[in-house]
């Protein structure tokens, strides 16, 4: 039993260390990348909610998926503030680095 133990541990650090490594990749690429503003059309909106079984609260993440002009698109993690003020069809200057939306104006 204490091998089974030991091998669980570590089993579970290193799944805490595989996290927080692929997370600091993320940020750093990110600041890596240019700050982009670019002419773009929102297209479609949707969410994922997990969570909200027993006593604990439901979290909701929102999403966007913009279409550029030469028709690529990225999807980006977008504020609720932001998720609410943004309709599908708004056309406007999308600000966004690496996969970090910074902003739209309509």
């Amino acid at each position: 039993m204490p091998l089974f133990m030991k091998l669980m541990f570590i089993l579970i650090i290193g799944v805490f260390v595989f996290v927080i490594f692929k997370s600091l990749k993320a940020w750093s690429t990110n600041n890596a990348s240019p700050l982009l503003s670019v002419q773009a059309a929102a297209v479609t909106k949707r969410t994922e909610v997990w969570g909200g079984s027993g006593d604990s609260s439901a979290n909701t993440r929102y999403y966007v998926t913009f279409q550029f002009q030469d028709g690529n698109r990225v999807e980006l993690i977008v504020p609720s503030q932001e998720f609410g003020l943004i309709v599908e069809g708004d056309k406007g200057q999308l600000s966004y680095q690496g996969t970090r939306f910074k902003g739209f104006v309509r």
